[in-house]
């Protein structure tokens, strides 16, 4: 059975739906789930264990220092104790001291000082100093055995003729006269032998005792804490103190050695490597765990996502497959506000704009033939009028009325430049010729109150502007800017930057208001009449031919004129007549 299932998903892969969209998308989401999840796993897991690592390997080297500095500190006091004794036996005033129980007045007061000195060194944790003499009597408190004393396995092990400070180690005080007392107390003892060829007591011993309760309490709570092996050798190789627990050393234990200066004492203390690892083991375990929890979860809701997301796909593709038959009344259900929301709502929009449209074609057709008959008679129109202009002005040419007669003719040559509608693009020399017949018509009415000036050098006449964009601008300035015609018009054309045009066209007649300037430019569906709509209508021209950052200008004070400014590049008209847009 499982056999059989794996085939028929080799087949399901291999097959050719490993192209499809949902395999796509799962796989994609997976690797890109599944990459940084594991990755920031491993990163988290090799970070975390660094740091435990080390600051456990960190704590281990405090603790064993803090147990050299406590054992350092308990081995100084005594041996500064054996220092301050020795020297008090050296001094030969004190020879009254001797190895046998004094018998004299003088031996007794000798006797009674230097055993009240020893009970001024001694501190709250010392457990006993003594001096014992060659013959078994010694000087100290009266509980001393001295035969239980040679019994004890660390005083057996002092060589005899040993001349220098001989650290005894720790042992148990049982050397006591009697059960009572501190009899079984854990002591650190150290044996200091007396050479004094001169002195009564030469051949004697220093003996003292610290209690080392707290000291192998603070030892037995680094074993605790840190689960290590703890082991203090002497320098001749002798284990002073060993852990009691069963240990068996290995090269890969972690191992923390410290060396003391008083006595050259060595701790080393070692932990097992897998102990020492043991919490980033843990760690390791979790973040395998937690990855392949995440991994499945991830998997679920790639596959999920990649299922609903494909199924409206799929949705989408049989609803277009529908409208390519010609069912296009089809429409797709919105099942939500997200990108393919969105494309939904297009589609449906879409296959609404396309029957529409199947049904505006019909109309269309009809309304053809009506456009082509319309663009005949406006073809016909202008030569009727022109026909009717010319038989009006041979009339007052025979009439005598010559300036009816200049007048129309002026106006017949603005109307054919204005009716031309072969070229909206045409040159700057002869939308200017079209001005001065438009000038001339106004000079006629008003007569010479006006005056015009015209700066444009002839090489800036071949470049194109829009068509009948300056008549506008001049209208504006007689029925707007000018009382009865009365005024100066001035007209500059010049090359500024970036090979293109500048037109200003100034006047002193009546400004405007700033609120006027500012609504002059601005789209309006209500305004009606000369307002502003020539204005409005050069710049939309401006703007339609070359770009929307071209157009106009307008600057204007009221009581003193206006300045209109229009800046378009330079285009130069084709040699065939044809301006490049045409």
């Amino acid at each position: 059975m499982n056999v059989q299932w794996i085939r028929q998903l080799n087949k399901r892969i291999f097959s050719g739906s490993y192209r499809s969209i949902r395999t796509k998308l799962l796989f994609c989401f997976l690797i890109v789930t599944l990459i940084p999840l594991l990755s920031l796993g491993a990163l988290s897991y090799y970070q975390s264990a660094k740091i435990i690592n080390s600051q456990f390997g960190k704590y281990g080297e405090n603790a064993v220092a803090q147990l050299e500095q406590q054992t350092s500190s308990s081995l100084s006091r005594m041996k500064q104790m054996s220092e301050t004794i020795y020297s008090y036996l050296l001094d030969p005033a004190h020879a009254d001291l001797r190895n046998q129980a004094p018998v004299s007045y003088s031996e007794i007061i000798e006797k009674n000082d230097f055993e009240a000195l020893l009970k001024s060194l001694r501190t709250d944790l010392t457990a006993g100093i003594y001096i014992i003499t060659p013959s078994g009597y010694y000087y100290g408190e009266n509980n001393l055995n001295v035969d239980k004393l040679k019994n004890i396995p660390e005083w057996k092990t002092k060589p005899a003729s040993y001349k220098g400070i001989y650290w005894l180690g720790f042992y148990m005080q049982n050397h006591a006269m009697s059960s009572s007392g501190d009899s079984n107390l854990p002591v650190l003892g150290l044996a200091v032998p007396i050479h004094n060829s001169n002195g009564t007591q030469n051949g004697s011993t220093i003996l003292i005792e610290e209690n080392a309760q707290e000291l192998l309490h603070m030892f037995k709570l680094f074993e605790t804490d840190t689960k290590s092996h703890l082991t203090i050798k002497a320098s001749d190789g002798r284990i002073v103190y060993e852990s009691a627990s069963t240990f068996t050393k290995k090269d890969s234990d972690i191992t923390w050695i410290r060396t003391l200066a008083v006595n050259q004492w060595t701790i080393e203390a070692r932990l097992p490597a897998k102990a020492f690892y043991l919490s980033s083991g843990i760690i390791r375990s979790n973040t395998i765990v937690v990855a392949i929890i995440s991994c499945v979860l991830a998997f679920g809701l790639a596959y999920l996502f990649s299922s609903r997301f494909t199924a409206r796909i799929r949705t989408l593709k049989d609803s277009m497959q529908k409208v390519s038959f010609g069912k296009l009344d089809t429409r797709m259900p919105i099942e939500g506000r997200d990108e393919l929301g969105s494309l939904d709502m297009s589609f449906n929009r879409m296959v609404s704009g396309v029957q529409s449209l199947v049904q505006e074609v019909e109309q269309s057709e009809r309304l053809k033939k009506e456009a082509e008959l319309k663009a005949f008679h406006y073809q016909i129109n202008p030569h009727l009028l022109f026909n009717t202009l010319n038989s009006i002005q041979w009339k007052a040419r025979l009439e005598g009325a010559d300036d009816i007669r200049q007048m129309l003719y002026h106006l017949t040559m603005v109307l054919e430049g204005n009716l031309d509608i072969s070229q909206e693009l045409i040159t700057v020399g002869r939308e200017l010729r079209m001005i001065e017949h438009f000038l001339k018509i106004q000079e006629i009415r008003y007569g010479n109150v006006f005056s015009y000036e015209l700066n444009c050098e002839d090489s800036l006449k071949q470049y194109l502007i829009p068509r009948m964009t300056l008549q506008p601008l001049f209208e504006n300035i007689f029925f707007h800017g000018f009382t009865d015609g009365i005024g100066v018009i001035k007209l500059d054309v010049t090359v500024i930057e970036r090979n293109e045009l500048l037109l200003i066209l100034r006047d002193n007649g009546a400004g405007m208001t700033e609120e006027k300037r500012e609504r002059l430019l601005v789209p309006d569906p209500k305004r009606r009449g000369r307002g502003g709509l020539g204005v409005q209508n050069a710049d939309q021209k401006f703007k339609l031919h070359f770009g929307s950052q071209y157009g106009l200008t307008v600057h204007s004070t009221k009581g003193e004129g206006t300045a209109i400014v229009i800046h378009w590049p330079k285009e130069e008209e084709r040699p065939d007549g044809y301006s490049k847009e045409n």
